[in-house]
Parts: C-alpha cells; structure tokens; sequence
C-alpha cells in the first residue's frame, strides 16, 4: 500500500535545481523592502531569495516567517507590470489549497460538537452522491486523501482551453458529479492520493450537516476565531477584492517567445472548499498560529491534523496538511497554487519557526516547485 505521488510535492522539489525558462521583458524593481526582528534567522538569505524581482519565474513576493528564533517581513517585485508599482506587502492573493487547511478545521470543529462521525461514511451523510461502485468511504478517509474517489472534470485541460473558460461557473455539485459515475481509483484505505475531490465533497458535507453555505460555516467556525478578517470566499465573482498585486502566466507563443498573460480576474467557484480562499500572509499567519495553538479546534480532533495513516507506505498527507522533514526538523504545511499565485504556509508543531509566502508565479500551476518559493523555503526554514 503506497501513497501515489504527486510531481508538485514541496518535499521533492525543494532538493530538485530547477531550470530558469528565459528573460522577462518587464522593468526592474529595486531591491526587498524587509521588516526583521531576528535571531538564528538566516536574513542575507531572505534578501536574496526576493532579490531580482520581478524576473521569468515571478513578478512579486510576499514573505512572513516567525516563531521563537525571531521575525522577518519581506517583499519584492511589482504591483503590476505596466505601471512598475512596487508590489503592496498587504495585498490579497488566491489562496489555491491553502483553503484545505480551514475546510478540514472546520469539519474537525463539526466533530468535536458531534455533528460529524469521522468514522461515518460520507455516503450516509450525503446518499446518492457517489455512485454504487463506491464501497463506503469515510469522512476520515475524505480528509486525508486515501478515499480512491477519482478526481473530477473541470473546464479544459490545457493553460489554453481552461482560459477561455475563465469567466463560465462549475458549479461543485457538477464536479461531484463528472466523478462519481467513474470507477474508483482504488479500495478506500489503502493508498493515500492527494485530490481535490475529496476537499469539494467535504464542502458538500459540510452543508449538508449545518443547513448553510459553507463560506459562511468556514468564516464561523475558522475564520472568525482566527481573527482572518481580510480572507474570504469569492464564488463565482472573478475579481479579488481589495488591494492586491496583479497574477500572471507565461504563454509559449508561435514564434517561440513568451507572452505573459493577465490572469487575475477568474471564476473559481469549481475549486469551491478545495481551493477557492482569498486571503492575505498576515491572515495566513494567524491561521497557522491560531490552529496550532489550539484556539480553533480541540485537542483530539486537532491530532488528526497531525497524524499520517501509518499502514500506508510513503503517506505524508493528515487531515489539511502535509508532513514534510527539513534540515532535522518536522514541518506541517501546505501549499496552494491558481494560474498567477503560489502561497504556502508551513511551521514546527511547537511554532519554533513558521513560513508563509505568495509568489505572483508566472507558471504556478507548472511541475516543480517555483524557483522563487524554493529559494524562499529554504532560506526560512533551514
């Protein structure tokens, strides 16, 4: 029993060189504009990480790392390439499946009021949902990816064919759909694959049990006691509310050069409670804290958030997050990515160090990890 891998894994790409794609026709900006109180933080490596933006790999960074061996704010690159603006430290950017973290805190928050078994099958939950094919499958299971539930159809498959369908609404219940006449990938329990058709049935559960959308449960049971009060959920509205840098993606043209297209404005109503979050690194931050602390779920059901099937070779996913060693040290992180924005947040169970980062990436849904984030990463959490 193996946990199937994924190409965009933190934990491989962070030891991987990866090749730089050519230059970027886009004006320089001068220098990281950092804020530190600092200890055993490595800060020249920071700098240098976010030093050179915008380049072919992103056109801003935005960087917050913490914990007991001190503090560093750091950002870099441009608001947006026309004007050149530097790029606003507080902006909001597309969370991308960072929004997992709160989805699976707020199903464990369901739990701890007794109003989710763990242990129950979804399909009690939600009958007729999945298919016959599907042997039960339980919320457990959902959380921490080893269901076998195959993922669903989207709007296209290349950089191309879903850009033309940018502004168009899949809904979630048509994603849950597209899936559950296929065969399941494999019997629950016994392989880990990470999918965000697990995270969108949950979202589905967790309307289900509470009678009320789940933006507004999520903003209830997480949101709100996390302090997150620039984070939200935007639907089918394809704009980012509130100050933010703009998103690009870089576009092989015919004649063999690269075009960065504006990919800011976006529907992202079918990555619903797998990956719709607008948010910012200072409520990203506080989410990171808050949750480890315990200020947002309790105790027993917080342990599922760090707790890795042991029976399946290779696991690394919990309930929201991702086991990730480093340098001798533990990490529980996770990352997200939408066309023009990578983020990620990550941190040691006792909150000695902790990192959380956009990066206006200009292939944020390519194989490997950014160039960018990588320097970012191991510069904070080595």
């Amino acid at each position: 029993m193996r946990a199937r891998r994924r190409t965009t894994v933190l934990a491989a790409s962070l030891v991987l060189a990866l090749t730089a794609a050519g230059p970027l026709a886009a004006p320089a900006f001068a220098g990281p504009a950092v804020t530190q109180h600092a200890n055993s933080l490595d800060t020249q490596a920071l700098v240098a990480a976010l030093t050179g933006l915008p380049d072919q790999d992103a056109t801003a960074a935005l960087v917050r790392v913490g914990g007991t061996d001190g503090s560093w704010r750091g950002s870099a690159g441009v608001h947006d390439l026309p004007s050149a603006a530097p790029a606003d430290p507080d902006a909001r950017f597309r969370a991308g499946s960072t929004t997992k973290v709160v989805t699976a805190a707020a199903v464990l928050r369901l739990a701890a009021e007794r109003r989710i078994d763990l242990n129950t099958p979804v399909q009690h939950y939600l009958p007729g949902l999945l298919g016959r094919q599907y042997r039960p499958i339980t919320v457990r299971q959902l959380l921490n990816h080893t269901s076998g539930i195959p993922a669903g159809d989207g709007l296209g498959e290349t950089f191309a064919e879903v850009y033309a369908h940018r502004f168009d609404t899949l809904t979630p219940q048509q994603v849950v759909a597209s899936t559950a006449a296929k065969e399941p990938e494999f019997r629950p329990g016994k392989e880990q694959h990470y999918l965000n058709i697990n995270y969108t049935i949950l979202g589905l559960l967790i309307e289900k049990v509470t009678g009320r959308p789940y933006a507004s449960e999520a903003t209830r049971l997480v949101l709100a006691p996390a302090g997150m009060k620039d984070t939200y959920f935007p639907g089918t509205d394809p704009r980012i509310a509130g100050p933010h840098n703009r998103g690009y993606q870089a576009v092989k043209k015919a004649d063999g050069t690269t075009e960065l297209v504006d990919v800011t404005e976006w529907n992202q109503a079918d990555r619903f409670a797998a990956g719709d979050m607008i948010s910012t690194t200072a409520d990203l931050e506080r989410l990171l804290t808050s949750l480890f602390r315990g200020r947002i779920v309790p105790g027993p059901q917080l342990r599922e958030m760090f707790t890795v099937p042991a029976h399946i070779d290779g696991a690394t996913y919990s309930a929201g997050l991702q086991r990730f060693a480093y340098e001798g040290k533990v990490y529980w992180l996770k990352s997200g990515g939408r066309y023009g924005y990578n983020a990620l947040i990550a941190g040691t169970r006792d909150l000695g160090r902790t990192l959380v980062y956009s990066v206006n990436s200009t292939d944020a849904k390519g194989e490997g990890m950014n160039p960018v984030a990588q320097r970012i990463a191991m510069a904070a959490l080595k």
